[in-house]
């Protein structure tokens, strides 16, 4: 026997199944790739740093852990660093990266970390950097901010991508401020130490504007370059800083040699030196 097909299936499109409701509700539920109203945009949540891993340290018996950070690589002028081992016990609330905080945020969670963790900072001079480069005297520094520290670490959290050369472990995390929560307490720390220090060396050298800039390539900062030739506080060897030192003081500039240059030489012989001239020189 032959059946209708036709007669067990709805076709397509018409309700079946006794689900009309269910039917109809398909075809007003909108589209899922349907975007959104023109002038909305989507908010993209940042997950703060967590204490994760030092738990995980404290869990296997390794404990004090510190996290370390710099502040003021980049600019022209004074860095610091922090190291900063946390309470567990007594974790102050809203620590995060320092550049996601305000100025007024990061001076009241300063007094809170150091009034609860332990907290050394390190300040590598100016002189240091022209001599070592900026990178190798901020590694120097946060070896000593680590080694100064009350109780010495048996692991150490650094930002970035060189491990220190310390007794201790050293794990370096990219990105480290943003995820390990004792790098974002000691970003902190860092940051506000180097701030007030700029502050009291724009009391030192006024009209550089250090206390507005904090020593940054700014615009303003440039322009007083320009005027007023570099100060003491001034890292030499970074380019603005060299060409305003060319401008104000060439005589402290070292002419540059020209390593390609062709330079002749007398050379005087022997008369009774033979010398082959079919041999390969």
């Amino acid at each position: 026997m032959i059946r209708d097909k036709s007669a067990r299936k709805p076709a397509k499109g018409t309700p079946g199944n006794g689900a009309p409701e269910k039917n109809a509700a398909r075809k007003a539920a909108p589209a899922k790739t349907a975007k959104a109203p023109a002038g909305r945009r989507g908010i993209i949540a940042i997950a703060p740093p967590s204490f994760r891993r030092e738990r995980a340290l404290i869990k296997r018996g390794v404990w004090p852990v510190a996290g370390c950070d710099e502040a003021g690589r980049g600019p022209l002028a004074g860095p610091v660093v922090a190291a900063v081992i946390l309470d567990p016990d007594r974790i102050p609330r809203g620590i995060d990266d320092s550049k996601r905080l305000t100025a007024e945020e990061r001076e009241k969670l300063f007094d809170k970390i150091c009034a609860t963790a332990q907290v050394s900072v390190a300040v590598a001079s100016p002189s240091r950097i022209d001599r070592d480069n900026i990178l190798r005297a901020s590694l120097w520094a946060l070896k000593r901010a680590v080694v100064a520290l009350p109780e010495p670490p048996r692991h150490v959290f650094v930002d970035g991508r060189d491990r220190l050369d310390t007794e201790c472990d050293c794990e370096a995390v990219i990105g480290g401020d943003g995820i390990v929560l004792s790098i974002a307490a000691a970003s902190i720390v860092a940051k506000v130490t180097r701030d007030r220090l700029m502050c009291a060396l724009a009391q030192d050298c006024p009209g550089y504007g250090f206390e507005q800039h904090k020593g940054y390539a700014v615009p303003e900062h440039l322009d007083a370059l320009d005027r007023l030739g570099p100060s003491v506080h001034h890292r030499s060897f970074f380019a603005p800083v060299a060409a305003a030192r060319a401008k104000h003081m060439p005589w402290t500039v070292e002419p540059v040699r020209d390593l390609f240059s062709v330079t002749e030489v007398e050379v005087q012989l022997d008369a009774g030196v033979e010398i082959d001239v079919s041999a390969n020189l």
